[in-house]
C-alpha cells in the first residue's frame, strides 16, 4: 500500500481531535501513505479562547500546524476528518471550511476521494453518530467514497464500538476515556488501503 496521498484534517478546540488526528498520521504513514496534517481555521474570537485556558494552551502549542486550503483537498487522494461534536453535528469552523468546498465540488474535483471521520463529545450518546452521519451526508453530495471501520478489527470494539468512525468521550478534564489509539490506526490504515484500490482502478480506466 503505497503511493496514496492521504490529507488528515482536524479540528480540535483543547486537543482532543488533534489526538486522534495524530494517531491517523501514524497509522496511515505505517500503511505507506505519503502524509499531510491539516487544522481548520480556528474563528472563534480571541476572547473566547482566552477564556478557557485549555483552548488557549491549545491553540499556542498548534501554531505550526498548517491551516487545509482547498488546494489540499484536491491533492488528496483520501482524507480522513476529525472533528468535535456540536449538537449533533460538526463543529462551526468545520462547516464553514466545507460549505467553501462548492466550486470544487462543481468541476468534480472531489468524486472518488476515500474519505473517513473521527469525533468526539463530553458524553457516550452526546451525538458522536449523528455527527459522523451527517459528516458523511455531505461526502455522499461531493461524490466520495466513506471508508466507515464499521467492525472489522477487535480494536474497534475495545474503542466502544462505533462502526462510522472512532469517537471518544472527553472528561471534564480533557482526558479522552476510552482506549482508542489501535482503533485510530486500524480505520487510517483501512483507509489507506481502500484509497489505494481506488486509486488503482482510475489508472487502469
Amino acid at each position: 500500500m503505497s503511493n496514496v496521498k492521504l490529507a488528515v484534517i482536524y479540528y480540535s478546540a483543547t486537543g482532543t481531535n488533534y489526538q486522534l488526528a495524530e494517531w491517523a498520521k501514524e497509522g496511515a504513514e505505517s500503511a505507506g501513505a505519503e502524509v499531510k496534517l491539516f487544522k481548520i481555521q480556528e474563528l472563534a474570537p480571541q476572547t473566547a479562547i482566552d477564556a478557557n485556558p485549555a483552548w488557549k494552551a491549545h491553540v499556542e502549542s498548534t501554531e505550526n500546524i498548517t491551516v487545509v486550503q482547498l488546494t489540499d483537498l484536491e491533492w488528496a487522494d483520501a482524507i480522513i476528518f476529525s472533528v468535535p461534536t456540536r449538537f449533533g453535528n460538526v463543529a462551526a469552523p468545520f462547516k464553514q471550511f466545507l460549505d467553501m468546498t462548492g466550486g470544487l465540488w462543481f468541476k468534480g474535483k472531489l468524486m472518488n476521494k476515500v474519505i473517513s471521520g473521527m469525533t468526539s463529545a463530553q458524553n457516550p450518546h452526546g451525538g458522536q453518530e449523528a455527527t459522523l452521519l451527517s459528516l458523511y451526508t455531505s461526502m455522499y453530495h461531493w461524490g466520495a467514497i466513506v471508508a466507515a471501520p464499521g467492525y472489522t478489527d477487535p480494536s474497534l470494539f475495545q474503542a466502544g464500538g462505533n462502526p462510522y468512525g472512532v469517537s471518544v468521550t472527553v472528561d471534564q478534564n480533557g482526558k479522552i476515556q476510552e482506549d482508542v489509539q489501535q482503533a485510530v490506526m486500524h480505520q487510517a490504515k483501512r483507509t489507506v488501503q481502500i484509497a489505494t484500490w481506488v486509486t488503482q482502478g482510475l489508472q487502469l480506466e
